[in-house]
């Protein structure tokens, strides 16, 4: 009974620690954009993962965790498929709308349900899918403003949320399947994915927004903004892991819309942003759509103990095909971007 309480309180404080994290970033990269001016979202997610790295290095000599092995080809495989789902999201809010973009997001859980449901056998209840559509629903009232399709966008769009919903599972698969902890896989793949971002990064950043990151102006301001995201984003990526390992892909994204809420409501409290009827209806159906999901998910959570072995292997091989064909999609439509300026549309 003792290590039940203590998984709930883990599971609790886990989720605490992730909205409190995120919520807390998202309004310092908000203003770090919106006022000194710095929109290299993908450089800056490549200094987070390099902190993150470097916090759980120094955590490890102090003996705070034990290092535990994972094969290369595991590690290079979730590294990279996880970096190219950070840049088809940036490439999507980029060539989309707000509205459109805000959609891509709402689209990865029924897509994550679709994706574990075939391959990790995994079973949703018709209340459990009702509460999602409410939630959804509420979230699409309260953030989408504008729906402005284009072929390039919804392309990047989808691609973004095959590479993301199969990311999230791998994260939850991983840590199950090879009994590891949340904290020795992020230590195992962040150096990975900060080489990788750090490298493709400025280039991908580049072409966004037809600035160098290189010849930015760095004053105190902007320094000391990127200071506090990276010191934040240290929380976020291990709380990301540590929630996925601990619940479900879905249940993350559920816990994301919840963020999304907040930072609306944040958005209006400290940053000013317009708020409207609709957003706070939005916001409040939501909000009973996640404690639906919350309620009905509970004798769920009791019944999946041990899933079909063949599940991981199953991801595993649909997750290389994902990165092969992502990587020779996302190689040509930038070059194809490249050359015919007139199908950039930022």
């Amino acid at each position: 009974m003792g290590e039940k309480t203590s998984f709930q309180l883990g599971v609790v404080g886990a989720l605490f620690l992730s909205v409190a994290s995120s919520v807390s970033i998202v309004i310092n990269n908000k203003a770090l954009m919106r006022n000194p001016g710095f929109p290299f979202a993908t450089t800056l997610t490549s200094w987070h993962l390099m902190l993150t790295y470097v916090t759980l290095h120094v955590a490890l000599k102090l003996n705070l965790f034990e290092n535990k092995p994972i094969d290369m080809k595991t590690v290079v495989l979730f590294g990279i498929l996880n970096d190219i789902s950070i840049g088809f999201l940036n490439l999507s809010l980029g060539f989309n709308s707000i509205g459109f973009y805000q959609m891509t997001k709402l689209a990865i859980i029924p897509f994550t349900v679709l994706l574990e449901t075939i391959f990790s056998k995994k079973q949703f209840s018709r209340n459990v899918k009702l509460s999602l559509l409410i939630l959804l629903l509420g979230v699409g009232i309260a953030s989408i403003t504008d729906l402005q399709l284009n072929f390039v966008g919804t392309i990047l769009s989808l691609l973004a949320i095959l590479t993301t919903c199969v990311g999230q599972i791998l994260t939850n698969t991983i840590q199950k399947r090879l009994n590891i902890s949340s904290t020795q896989l992020l230590y195992q793949s962040a150096p990975l994915q900060a080489g990788i971002l750090i490298v493709t990064g400025p280039l991908v950043d580049q072409f966004l927004t037809k600035k160098n990151v290189f010849a930015h102006i760095y004053s105190y301001v902007v320094l000391g903004f990127i200071l506090l995201s990276c010191l934040i984003a240290v929380s976020v990526n291990f709380t990301t892991f540590l929630v996925i390992g601990k619940t479900s892909p879905v249940t993350y994204q559920v816990l994301g819309h919840l963020k999304t809420c907040l930072v609306l409501g944040f958005g209006y409290t400290l940053l000013h942003d317009p708020f409207t009827l609709r957003n706070i209806v939005g916001i409040l159906l939501a909000i009973v759509g996640m404690g639906l999901y919350s309620y009905f998910c509970r004798p769920e959570t009791k019944k999946e103990h041990h899933g079909d072995h063949s599940s991981i292997s199953q991801i595993h091989v649909l997750a290389i095909y994902i990165l092969v064909i992502s990587s020779s999609i996302m190689y040509k439509t930038i070059h194809k971007l490249t050359h015919n300026p007139k199908y950039y549309l930022v």
